[in-house]
């Protein structure tokens, strides 16, 4: 089972640490996540499921903004950060 993680700012919606669950997708995996903890699903997706043009997807280290419906093996580590911006 993929093993997810968040941005330290989203840790007060969920429990702290990664979180382990099945899913063949991140977006798959995401989904089994939001089912226990919905008030996440606003900080990350916009109203169409797409990630939110500020959230970064890692899939095993790699930055994958188009990567939400990529094929992932069981032992895949997946982190949404949220992207910063500034000047």
């Amino acid at each position: 089972m993929p093993t997810l993680t968040f941005t330290r700012h989203l840790q007060h919606l969920l429990p702290s640490g990664p979180l382990t669950v099945p899913g063949d997708t991140p977006r798959a995996a995401l989904e089994q996540v939001l089912r226990d903890y919905p008030l996440l699903r606003s900080y990350l997706l916009d109203e169409h499921g797409g990630l939110r043009k500020h959230v970064a997807l890692f899939i095993d280290g790699e930055l994958r903004r188009d990567g939400m419906d990529q094929p992932v093996a069981a032992t895949t580590k997946i982190d949404f950060m949220q992207a910063l911006s500034g000047g």
